[in-house]
């Protein structure tokens, strides 16, 4: 799998499934031999136990995974930071953290928190210009869902990548119902006429056990039609 050295995960929306991508593709890239380090900025919803550096660790098997900043209620992190009485580290402090670990590490997978614009620091700085920041030792990938609305929701995404003029590696589909219909196959077919579709992933993946995870990633990622 040829990715450059750092590559920021976001999703179309919440719930898209950028954690369970983002550990097919650590699995991927340390099948082929690279050391991956997993870096999340903002990670909120502690108290209800979430964490996706821990459910990345566990499906992908051991590896550098850190968030700059744990934030305990469910919410963006700009609610839930002023909601735990905290100031969100600034952007620049997590594009330091991320240059560090690009120094030690074959790729650094960055983790975005909900949809591209939300934000990440007291600025109103996005995980767009935590992109821009990074320059072009960094791209985009794009998780999407296959149901309704997938269109428009992964075109506006593109589009604001494209006009900040960053770079955008493809697309993966990170839910594939088991019994796909219409609707599915035809969006799959169209968001590949965006951007290359890098691969799928099926509903639940996440459910399986951390052997068979990692050993299907490479072929979840390969970009065939199932």
């Amino acid at each position: 799998m040829k990715l450059p050295p750092i590559v920021l995960v976001t999703g179309t929306d919440t719930g898209v499934g950028k954690t369970v991508t983002t550990a097919a593709l650590a699995s991927a890239l340390q099948a082929d031999g690279r050391s991956v380090a997993v870096y999340k900025p903002c990670q909120s919803g502690a108290v209800t136990g979430d964490s996706d550096c821990a459910e990345i660790t566990r499906l992908a098997g051991p590896l550098t995974a850190e968030a700059g900043v744990v934030l305990q209620e469910p919410l963006a992190p700009v609610p839930a930071a002023a909601l735990d009485g905290v100031t969100l580290p600034q952007l620049a402090a997590y594009a330091a953290r991320v240059r560090e670990l690009a120094g030690t590490h074959d790729h650094v997978l960055v983790e975005g928190s909900g949809g591209l614009l939300v934000e990440l620091d007291p600025d109103g700085g996005t995980l767009a210009d935590l992109g821009s920041r990074l320059g072009r030792d960094a791209t985009f990938v794009v998780v999407a869902r296959p149901a309704l609305g997938t269109l428009n929701h992964t075109a506006l995404t593109l589009e604001a990548l494209e006009r900040r003029d960053l770079a955008v590696h493809g697309v993966i589909l990170g839910t594939w119902p088991d019994n796909p219909g219409v609707l599915e196959h035809g969006n799959r077919a169209a968001l590949g006429t965006l951007r290359p579709l890098l691969g799928v992933l099926p509903e639940r993946a996440a459910d399986l056990p951390p052997v068979t995870f990692r050993a299907a990633s490479v072929h979840w990622l390969s970009g065939a039609w199932s």
